[in-house]
């Protein structure tokens, strides 16, 4: 089994989390994925969504991240994001005013491409609030 990793959640405020972990589910532009130690080096951009960090306890944290970049090298993990938090402080009310803007764009767009563009801003706060819910109700990734 490989052994832990290293993971560092810094936002421009502050440093969020600094750990050594046994897994941490992360949300990239293509989809989630897991980091455990011996991972092979990445480096990603981060959609809006929740990091899960499973300590070696077992006992699971989650974290909003609202993009960045995460990469993956030989010292761990390090995740830059543009905002983070822990989920306790995720801010339900913000991301529905950025799902408000993003639908007012999108019926404002004036190009197919504008369009395109904001048809996928909505889809991707919608999906950041559906898994909220799931997260509420005690399912975690």
């Amino acid at each position: 089994m490989a052994e832990g990793i290293k993971i560092e959640i810094v936002s421009p405020e502050r440093l969020v989390l600094s750990d050594d972990v046994r897994s941490v589910t992360i949300p990239g532009r293509e989809g989630y994925f897991s980091v455990m130690g011996d991972h092979a080096p990445l480096m990603t951009t981060l959609k809006p969504g929740f990091i899960t960090v499973t300590g070696n306890d077992g006992v699971s944290r989650t974290f909003y991240v609202r993009g960045g970049f995460a990469d993956v090298s030989p010292e761990g993990l390090t995740v830059l994001a543009e905002e983070a938090s822990g989920y306790a402080d995720f801010d339900r009310a913000a991301i529905q005013t950025a799902l408000s803007e993003a639908q007012a764009e999108l019926a404002a767009a004036p190009t197919p491409e504008a369009r395109t563009f904001a048809q996928e801003l909505v889809s991707g706060w919608l999906n950041l609030m559906l898994e909220a819910e799931h997260l509420n109700q005690g399912h975690i990734h």
